[in-house]
């Protein structure tokens, strides 16, 4: 039997370029989330949210400074969508209400422009924002644990080891891109990195099922040709399902507002790494651990024909 393939591509010659990437990717990510730290929404933080409007572009230096001179050091102010729209945000006060506070930040800044207008106030509290930040780390790490077992089962330990190595990878970027350029992190955002670990988990699966296929159909080759050959097989799939998704997240991105901004940021960046790390980390990870054909041959049984398969890679 001859695979047949259309393209030729070897990309595991490439896997240490591709590790030293990836390690520098991740390290970089780490460092800006151990130094920096994510800029956490209102759902996280808790505290008052205040969305308003002007009737022409406006400064955010003079808004800043008068919310610093008046008792809010630590509050957040910046464009919302246009130069005439800003959004600022603050922590909650002790012993202070929300509604106080809203009242007291429209206040100051009808001082710099009685025509602003006030369109939108939201108030979340700091226990919810605590439990939310603690809920949503539970509910990646459990999604991590659930897809070691799930492929630990249906394939073998390196394969599951692989996989959750490349949604590892990919989740850690993500974080760390948000964090480097100071994108808010909401629950939008954990929403569509807990879709970009789905998103990666599914490319890995068809990369390693047909890995698996052609361990037990190739006898010639080693596991190095049999895998360049599989992710040649799948490539036109993976590009194909890449390419449709993105288009779709780049008209989210540019038309769908402000309020899902970060969504489509994360998801646009988890495609695309997903996309590398299930060619280039899972696959890497497998030929690092050393997988043979023998570690996938199916049980031979007495009396059961065996087909010879040959190949061309």
């Amino acid at each position: 039997m001859q695979i047949l393939t259309d393209t030729h591509i070897k990309f595991m010659e490439q896997r240490k370029i591709a590790m030293f990437v990836s390690i520098t990717l991740i390290v970089i990510s780490l460092a800006s989330l151990t130094i920096r730290g994510l800029q956490f929404g209102l759902d996280f933080t808790g505290g008052t949210l205040l969305e308003l409007a002007y009737t022409k572009a406006v400064e955010l230096g003079p808004i800043r400074d008068e919310l610093h001179n008046n008792g809010f050091p630590d509050a957040v102010v910046q464009h919302f969508g246009s130069a005439s729209e800003v959004l600022l945000r603050v922590s909650p006060k002790e012993g202070i209400s929300n509604a106080q506070i809203s009242t007291e930040l429209f206040e100051l800044v009808r001082k710099l422009d009685n025509s602003v207008e006030n369109r939108r106030v939201e108030f979340v509290g700091p226990q919810v924002g605590e439990e939310l930040t603690e809920t949503g780390g539970i509910a990646m790490l459990a999604a991590l644990v659930c897809i070691l077992i799930y492929v630990a089962l249906r394939f073998e330990y390196r394969f599951a080891l692989g996989s959750v190595a490349a949604l590892t990878h990919d989740v850690i970027i993500v974080l760390g891109l948000f964090s480097l350029f100071g994108i808010e992190f909401d629950l939008t955002v954990l929403a569509a990195i807990l879709a970009v670990i789905g998103y990666s988990l599914n490319d890995t699966i068809v990369v390693f099922d047909r890995i698996r296929e052609n361990f037990r159909k190739i006898r010639k080759s080693g596991a190095v040709e049999v895998i360049d050959a599989s992710l040649n097989q799948t490539l036109s799939r993976t590009i194909i399902t890449s390419l449709t998704t993105l288009l779709v997240l780049i008209v989210l991105f540019i038309f769908g507002g402000e309020l899902i901004h970060g969504f489509a940021t994360a998801l646009l960046a988890g495609v695309i790494v997903g996309t590398y790390s299930s060619i280039y980390v899972a696959s890497s990870v497998l030929v690092t651990m050393g997988i043979s054909k023998e570690d996938l041959a199916p049980v031979k049984r007495e009396g059961d024909e065996q087909e010879e398969v040959y190949e061309e890679v």
